[in-house]
């Protein structure tokens, strides 16, 4: 899950597909980045951390990091937020099979409309992002199974 600083959509992100994998006792890892590192070692931002705890799910342990090219080599899908951040993962993808990996996230409520996740600091909100970003990783979740 990647987002620009890693302290908004990509944390609740993170913290949502958590959980639905939990609950559906599935064994993957997820995690979260950003493309910079503005904000790296930071909590969520309190308005993600609030949204998130209304519904049900704690990401306070979380820490924002930096998106780094061995994360390439660890992950099997890489999901962007918006397509600033999309290519710029793109970017330091070392090869195609690397870029095939990335995909917008929105796609999978909406496919190939490349719709983006707004930033909730500017537009959308913190409540409306929680839930397009669940519906989201439900579709991921069941294109995958």
């Amino acid at each position: 899950m990647v987002c620009l600083g890693n302290i908004c959509r990509s944390p609740l992100a993170h913290g949502i597909m958590s959980n639905r994998i939990a609950e559906l006792g599935l064994d993957w890892e997820v995690d979260s980045a950003g493309t910079s590192a503005w904000h790296a070692g930071e909590q969520p931002d309190r308005r993600s951390a609030q949204v998130a705890m209304e519904n049900g799910i704690d990401i306070s342990s979380q820490r924002a990091r930096q998106f780094v090219k061995n994360d390439f080599a660890k992950f099997d899908h890489i999901l962007a937020m918006d397509a600033s951040n999309y290519n710029n993962i793109l970017q330091l993808a070392p090869s195609d099979a690397d870029r095939e990996k990335v995909s917008m996230l929105l796609n999978y409520t909406y496919p190939g409309q490349n719709r983006q996740v707004p930033d909730p600091y500017y537009e959308g909100g913190f409540s409306s992002v929680y839930s397009m970003i669940y519906q989201a990783v439900d579709d991921f979740i069941n294109s995958i199974q």
